[in-house]
């Protein structure tokens, strides 16, 4: 399974991909049901409701043993065509801290992923003021207990958190075809959303405010590329850059059962993480000892293959003691683990399936004797209800901003009508992010992951950081690995791990 399409397994990454619908008729030869339907999909989307104005509160929350008082206020940005014309409406959700020095006091502008996800998950899960449970073994739909996060990156920067075209409460007013055209392309995904950056930075007074960007999984894929954007045609610098569980490098994967040994290499460090954590064995000195043997002798044996028997010998044998399956199964398949059958198998003396973006949270397999999967994720299923229901919660009740439509926190029809010709043929956001560190010598850039991701693995990010160059300067590009997978920051621990590694960066930059 190639990564594009792990993407399109699971919708925080992206969800299942449907195949392209066929060529509509012409409109004198439609059923005047169809006939019906087309002319309602085409009617322009402004005939909603409008959304409300932006209102604000007053919150505290407890940091450090200490209580912060901050403003939250739920509003919209238009997006407008060349002529002027209102096509879209953004919602944000952004936390400030009352009567701090605009030039000094940073603001942090955060994007989920998808494409559909909204900014939910960073927002109540990583670095907003209040946190609900979800993403951990253990947590579950008919949870929603929303409390103070006392890791939360308010004490550090402002956050602004930013629902794209069809996710949240956030929706384009122009038809389906235009829609697409305009917000369900990597290109025109970035060109809208840096534009949103910037007219918030403007409505607010806060050019000269200290900026910084925050991607999560695809989120992660758009963040080299609005820092760029916003460097080059925006006019906006840049201060710091973190990507959590990137989609970084689209291009450079390929597919499980290409020649290349690079989707297998990517893959068996988290792999061996969720083995040696299910073992109490966890720890950087041996997760090195795995990274230095796929990067060496795993290499050479993968590519000698089967005219050197000896070599796959030696691959299947540690492969087996790296990843805890069965020897039997591990030599079928040479050494070849793929996604899918770690999950099931790594767990399948207890009948249960492991999460794509956590392979130690788990669930019941509903069908344990299929020889597919058909359950949906553990974590996805567990997050959906109570992310969404503590965001409409937060948002109508307690904001009191008004609106009869549905919350998207995850948008099939978004990811359903992705155009990924670009993203995954045609733009690198390696390439954005290296351009984007040239431009600023200043601009610091942080790379997060979680051991146990199987989405978006580590080792992608090790990789890529590993062919860059110096830029003049040591470790320009940080990577920080913690225990937990795609959402490491549902776990406590790692939480509060990644906020030290980001205060020492918001640091770096104020000194």
């Amino acid at each position: 399974m190639s990564l594009r399409h792990r993407l399109l397994s699971s919708l925080a990454i992206g969800l299942i991909a449907v195949a392209a619908l066929p060529a509509l008729a012409h409109a004198d030869d439609k059923p005047a049901a169809d006939a019906d339907k087309s002319a309602d999909d085409s009617k322009d989307a402004s005939d909603l409701p409008p959304l409300p104005d932006d209102k604000t509160i007053r919150q505290s929350v407890m940091i450090d043993g200490k209580s912060m008082a901050y403003d939250a206020t739920v509003g919209k940005l238009p997006v407008r065509d060349d002529k002027g014309k209102v096509i879209a409406e953004i919602v944000f959700t952004a936390y400030t801290a009352p009567g701090a020095d605009a030039a000094t006091r940073p603001v942090t502008f955060a994007f989920n992923g998808g494409p559909g996800a909204s900014s939910v998950y960073l927002n109540m899960g990583a670095i907003g003021p209040k946190r609900v449970a979800f993403g951990d073994q253990g947590d579950a739909p008919s949870d929603f207990k929303v409390s103070d996060n006392a890791d939360t990156w308010l004490d550090m920067t402002d956050l602004v958190f930013i629902d794209p075209v069809g996710t949240g409460f956030s929706r384009s007013e122009e038809d389906a075809d235009k829609t697409k055209k305009d917000f369900y392309a990597a290109d025109a995904d970035i060109q809208y959303l840096s534009r949103i950056v910037y007219d918030w930075l403007v409505k607010n007074g806060r050019l000269a405010s200290p900026k910084y960007v925050i991607g999560e999984s695809y989120g992660g894929y758009r963040a080299p590329r609005i820092a760029l954007n916003l460097q080059t045609r925006m006019g906006v610098g840049v201060s710091g850059l973190v990507m959590v569980s990137p989609y970084l490098d689209p291009a450079a994967i390929g597919d499980d059962d290409a020649l290349s040994p690079l989707p297998w290499m990517i893959n068996l460090p988290s792999m061996a993480a969720g083995n040696f954590e299910r073992k109490g064995e966890l720890t950087p000195e041996k997760m090195a000892e795995v990274e230095t043997y796929d990067r060496t002798q795993f290499v050479t044996d993968f590519l000698a293959g089967r005219s050197d028997p000896a070599a796959v010998a030696r691959l299947v044998q540690k492969v087996t003691d790296y990843t805890g399956l069965d020897p039997k199964l591990v030599a079928q398949m040479e050494g070849r683990i793929d996604v899918s059958t770690y999950l099931r198998e790594a767990h399948r003396d207890e009948h249960k399936i492991g999460s794509v973006y956590d392979s130690n949270v788990t669930a019941y397999d509903p069908f344990p004797s299929s020889p597919r999967n058909q359950s949906g994720d553990p974590i996805l299923n567990a997050a959906m209800a109570p992310t969404t229901s503590a965001m409409v919660d937060f948002i109508t009740r307690q904001v009191g901003w008004k609106t009869d439509a549905h919350y998207e926190a995850l948008s099939y029809k978004v990811n359903e009508s992705w155009d990924w010709d670009h993203g995954i043929n045609g733009d690198r956001p390696v390439s954005d992010l290296r351009k984007a560190i040239a431009n600023d010598p200043k601009m610091a850039v942080m790379i997060a992951h979680g051991y146990n991701d199987l989405s978006c693995p580590f080792f992608t990010s090790q990789l890529v950081i590993n062919q860059m160059p110096d830029f003049g300067v040591s470790n320009r590009v940080k990577l920080s690995v913690y225990p937990g997978g795609h959402m490491f920051y549902a776990r406590p621990a790692s939480d509060a791990a990644f906020k030290a590694d980001a205060r020492a960066m918001f640091a770096r930059k104020a000194s």
